[in-house]
């Protein structure tokens, strides 16, 4: 994961990070499309460093972008796979970016959309240590059967979801949240009337108030 592009904004105020705000992107695509969201974060989170890793592989389906496990066999059991296996490279970059900036878990916030909010719900309440969140865009829980519900963290979590996305549609919203508050989460997000597979202006503002209200 060192070896791959990393594209980073702010800290706006210009002193050094007070949050952490990684974004995590969706298959095919790389980090510099999701640090688009940085310019808008910032607005409510001056004090915080965004830093957008592009994923560990080479997208299997495209002749360009990344992706964080491969989607060419579309099954529960190979997605859970997936995630399983890239869980520990996000770990590593989780800590070791916590370290570079001088930043705590508590005001490390992750934000998904699509397949690198697989990764959020997989990775983020399963680190070492309380993070302060995770925003989640158009994506799902990949959690498995017989998960330990007494070891993964209750940190908090915000999901969005277009009720009109033909990539993971917006019954994935209905089956993360209700799993999430079967395990304890306090789940807070809404489904977006007639929003594709994408990200809008009014899922960015209500993403930019839960991550100020989790970093503050």
């Amino acid at each position: 994961m060192e070896k791959l592009n990393v594209y980073t904004h702010g800290p706006a105020s210009g002193g050094a990070p007070q949050q952490l705000v990684l974004l995590l992107h969706g298959l095919g695509s790389n980090g510099q499309d999701l640090i688009g969201l940085a310019p808008f974060f910032v607005q409510a989170l001056p004090d915080a460093i965004f830093v957008s890793p592009d994923a560990p592989f080479p997208c299997d389906m495209a002749p360009f972008g990344c992706q964080w496990f491969s989607l060419q066999e579309w099954t529960p059991e190979s997605i859970l796979r997936g995630v399983q296996q890239a869980a520990p490279i996000l770990e590593d970059f989780i800590k070791k970016t916590m370290e570079k900036y001088g930043v705590s878990a508590s005001k490390t916030a992750l934000v998904g959309f699509s397949q690198g909010t697989m990764m959020a719900l997989y990775a983020g309440p399963r680190f070492s240590h309380d993070l302060a969140g995770v925003l989640g865009y158009s994506g799902a829980l990949v959690w498995g059967e017989g998960v330990d519900e007494d070891n993964v963290r209750k940190i908090p979590v915000h999901l969005i979801h277009g009720d009109a996305d033909n990539v993971v549609p917006v019954a994935a919203w209905h089956q993360a949240v209700k799993k999430l508050k079967e395990a304890g989460f306090t789940i807070t997000g809404s489904i977006t009337p007639g929003l594709a597979h994408s990200i809008d202006e009014a899922g960015i503002r209500d993403g930019a108030a839960f991550l100020r209200r989790v970093l503050s």
